[in-house]
């Protein structure tokens, strides 16, 4: 499994791979976002944690449909579906979900306070949304697994992973945003969204492999 985590990291990685695409795009959302609200550094630092997680979930969906696509190429997921037991595949697709989060996902969280900054945001907003962010990105990762099994069979599957997995990420995204304004805002609490937010993406972590998995059997049949 870990010469499996290594290679999809470097699929990842590689040109084309959709880490540096992802990364791209996050920065471009956020970097346009000061044209379009105007010079209002105050209305800027309110809406920075929800642009920075809006920006990473559209981010994150870039590559998903991706993410059985070397496997179904060279069709080595052809023998993962017939040797691979029901348990096997579900930790197969885990291990593949962490190796994207690792190299697609990761370097937009790291690169997070420092569009922080751009938005004028202070530093316990921005150490607010950076930790929401790492704990609460891996659940999209578990959840865009689903889309990218659904879409593996298709030729251009890229937009219905997004149609299957963005409603789906709803609420990873409102209890992201809700810790991220509970660090600042002396009435809203950080806590109870925030362990919330860890319980959902330790809920996905087990259900998007298995259902993963099952729709990749689904689709060999």
């Amino acid at each position: 499994m870990l010469a499996l985590f290594l290679r999809d990291m470097r699929l990842g990685l590689r040109a084309g791979g959709g880490a540096l695409i992802g990364i791209l795009f996050f920065l471009a959302v956020i970097s346009v976002m000061p044209f379009g609200v105007g010079p209002d550094l105050n209305l800027l630092a309110r809406i920075g944690p929800a642009m920075l997680w809006i920006g990473a979930l559209l981010a994150t969906l870039l590559g998903l449909d991706r993410l059985f696509q070397a496997d179904r190429e060279d069709e080595s997921l052809d023998l993962l579906l017939i040797g691979a037991d029901r348990h096997m595949l579900a930790f197969t697709v885990f291990v593949k979900c962490a190796a994207h989060w690792v190299a697609s996902v990761l370097p937009l969280v790291v690169a997070s306070p420092m569009l922080g900054l751009f938005m004028n945001m202070d530093a316990t907003a921005i150490a607010a949304t950076a930790l929401t962010l790492l704990v609460g990105t891996p659940a999209i990762a578990f959840i865009g697994a689903v889309g990218a099994a659904l879409a593996v069979a298709l030729p251009r599957g890229g937009l219905l992973v997004s149609v299957i997995v963005l409603p789906l990420t709803i609420p990873v995204l409102i209890f992201g945003v809700s810790a991220s304004y509970g660090a600042t805002d002396a009435v809203a609490p950080f806590f109870a969204p925030f362990l919330i937010l860890a319980a959902l993406t330790l809920f996905f972590a087990v259900l998007g492999p298995l259902a993963a998995s099952a729709a990749l059997k689904n689709s060999a049949d």
